[in-house]
Formats: structure tokens, C-alpha cells, sequence
């Protein structure tokens, strides 16, 4: 076994190469009934820590203890038996929560119901497409009555419909004493949802606290204001993102807009294989994670989603002046098709300078994400 070990040892040099920690000296405690979300950017062990909790995945220090039973919703294709339908797919598992044939039954037309699959109940889940699929899975995973729930962000693939009976749904889980574990990268969900909030970066936890506070915490950690975002030609990705610039009124490359100044967002991508059904899309946060607005190029121009050739492009979305509320943003940009993200970015980050404002005019910050000045006809009668 050494001899057959030493030629990967010459490759690997001193056979010292670091070791890289998911998760580090993580820490805490969670009563029942809590709703806590988990946040934090791509790569900071929100998954993995989800993964652990829910046994999937073995923690090489350390110790976790949970008290009930666990049901989770990772990602999706996790839990289901894709030749397996959709009833007996409920019926395994409730099984594997331990569950007897009788509670399954008195909760399957409730969770069928709810996920609204009654006419392909009976049809093999691999035919589902992926917005039935986590329907179903959320559904069992909700209705089957486990202590702990565990929910990672597979429900950004259902409709906003949908996202609300969820989160609705959770939240009467929770009011019933059972404990949910929430990630997700929609602040407007969290804050929604959790009163306590875990954020995570680089494996370690910076801030277990109210959520307004951590929420606030991460949008404003590590990030100066970025009005440019550029990334590498990736010849291998289907499509790929290549930069992404906020252009003030005067054409230049800056972050802080005035109130009273129109701006744009130019994007440029490249398309190496033809694709159909893709839109790249913009979607703009304030500082404590609500969406401002959300944009995609077919809106004004639905043929984009059809067939698009190989090649370069370049896109550009304008936003009028006095519109936006003074305060910082952040954006994100997205290139994807129904069952495909090929980018997803926290490209840029930018500043709305007071400049005169409707509000400021009284000295008092008006609320909300938007402060247009609307035209307003005012007579006597």
C-alpha cells in the first residue's frame, strides 16, 4: 500500500498541503419553536453546516446534539427515489422519519394538497419538472411533523406564490413548537421569517443575533462600493458573464449617483454554445436585503428568449433619475434558463447621494426603497 501511495506523494510534494476547514469553532444553542436563519455568501458553510445537522455528513471534530426528529430540504433530487412516484415517494419518506403507515395517511391529502401534484401523484418523480418536485419535497418535509425542519434555498425555484405559502407554512410550524433552521440569500425572506439569524463567513460565525442586526451586518460587510465588475472568457460554460458596469449620467464608471441623476447598467456576456429560454436579468438590494426591483431583458423584448446564437453581447438597462431613495445598494446579476443558472453575481455595490430629495425638503428620511416624485394635480373645489 506505501509503494502505491509514494507516486501521489511525489505529486503532492511534501504531502503537507493545507487543510481548508468548512466549518470552524462553530458554537451554539437552539431552543425549539425558534426560526433561525443562516446566511452568508457562497462559500462561508451554509450547506455544510445544513448537511451536518441533518447527518448527512459527518463532522470531523466536534459534536452536534439534536432533540426529535429531522426533516430536510437540502437541494433538489435529495430524499426522493426518482423511479419511485410521488405517493410512494411520501410514504418512504415518512417512513425514514419514523413515522407509522397511519400518521402518513392521515397527512397525505393535506401534503398532496399542498403541493398541488394531485393529477401526477402517481407518476414517477423523475418526470416531475423541478418546480413540482420541490413542492412535493417541501411539502412532505413540512406536513410529516418533524421537531426539526431544514431548509436550505431550494425554494428560490418555485413561483413567488408559492415561496409565500412556504413561508407561511413555516411559520405555523414553528408556532406549533418545532424548530426550523432557514438559508437563504432573500434578506426580504429572512427578515421575514426569523427573529434570530446566524451569519457565516469562510466556515466561522461572525454574529448570532437579531436578524435586523445581522442582516444589516452582512450587507455592509466587506464591501466597498464596486461600480465594475469584470471575470475571466470561460470558453467551457455555455454562457458566460464577462462585466458588469454602472455608467453615471455623464458615461463615467463611478459609484456614488445623485439623487437627481439617471443611470445605466451595461452588461456584456459571451454565448458559446446556442442556447433558447435564457434571460440575464438584474436585481437591485437595499442595505438591509429588501429588493428594490428585479429586471430581465426579455420584459421589454420577449424574442430574446428565444434561440441565441454564439457570440458576444452586450445589454444595457436605464434608471431614471429621482427614483431610487438615498442610501446604498447592492446588485445582482443573473444569467439563467428554467432549469440552468449559468451566472448568479453580487457584482456591484453603489451610493444614492442626497441631492435634494422631496423629503430631505423637510429635514425627515421618507421611507421605502423609492422616493419618486410622482406628478401630482392639485385644484380647488
Amino acid at each position: 500500500m506505501d509503494l502505491a501511495r509514494t507516486p501521489l506523494r511525489a505529486l503532492r510534494g511534501n504531502g503537507k498541503a493545507p487543510s481548508i476547514w468548512a466549518l470552524k469553532n462553530l458554537s451554539f444553542e437552539i431552543a425549539p419553536g425558534e426560526i433561525v436563519g443562516i446566511i452568508g455568501r457562497n462559500g462561508a458553510g451554509k450547506s455544510t453546516l445544513l448537511k451536518i445537522l441533518s447527518r448527512i455528513t459527518e463532522p470531523t471534530k466536534g459534536r452536534i446534539e439534536l432533540f426529535g426528529r429531522v426533516a430536510s430540504l437540502l437541494e433538489v433530487g435529495t430524499g426522493f427515489h426518482p423511479e419511485l412516484s410521488g405517493r410512494e415517494n411520501i410514504y418512504l419518506n415518512g417512513s425514514l422519519l419514523g413515522m407509522s403507515q397511519k400518521e402518513i395517511e392521515s397527512k397525505f391529502d393535506e401534503i398532496v394538497a399542498f403541493a398541488e401534484v394531485e393529477k401526477f401523484i402517481d407518476t414517477p418523480v423523475k418526470r416531475y419538472s423541478s418546480g413540482m418536485y420541490v413542492r412535493l419535497a417541501f411539502a412532505v418535509a413540512a406536513h410529516l411533523e418533524p421537531e426539526i425542519l431544514v431548509v436550505d434555498e431550494v425554494l428560490a425555484v418555485g413561483d413567488y406564490a408559492f415561496q409565500q405559502k412556504c413561508l407561511n407554512k413555516m411559520q405555523n410550524v414553528s408556532n406549533q413548537g418545532r424548530t426550523i433552521l432557514f438559508v437563504s440569500h432573500n434578506m426580504g425572506a429572512i427578515n421575514q421569517l426569523c427573529k434570530t439569524c446566524i451569519f457565516l463567513e469562510q466556515g466561522k460565525m461572525l454574529a448570532m443575533a437579531p436578524t435586523a442586526e445581522v442582516v444589516q451586518s452582512y450587507m455592509t460587510s466587506g464591501l466597498v462600493e464596486r461600480p465594475e465588475y469584470v471575470q475571466d472568457s470561460k470558453p467551457d460554460k455555455p454562457v458566460n458573464l464577462t462585466r458588469v458596469a454602472l455608467l453615471a449620467g455623464d458615461d463615467s464608471i463611478r459609484a456614488d449617483i445623485a439623487y437627481n441623476e439617471s443611470f445605466r447598467f451595461v452588461l456584456e456576456y459571451e454565448v458559446n454554445q446556442s442556447v433558447s429560454g435564457t434571460s440575464v436579468g438584474v436585481a437591485l438590494f437595499s442595505i438591509d436585503g429588501t429588493c428594490a426591483f428585479a429586471t430581465a431583458d426579455f420584459d421589454a423584448h420577449p424574442e430574446l428568449l428565444g434561440p441565441r446564437t454564439q457570440g458576444r453581447y452586450r445589454t444595457e438597462v436605464h434608471i431614471p433619475r429621482e427614483w431610487l431613495n438615498v442610501g446604498r445598494y447592492s446588485v445582482d446579476v443573473y444569467i439563467a434558463n428554467v432549469n440552468v443558472v449559468y451566472d448568479s453575481i453580487e457584482a456591484l455595490t453603489f451610493n444614492i447621494v442626497d441631492t435634494g430629495t422631496p423629503g430631505s425638503r423637510n429635514g425627515v428620511r421618507r421611507r421605502g426603497v423609492l422616493q419618486p416624485v410622482l406628478d401630482w394635480k392639485t385644484q380647488s373645489i
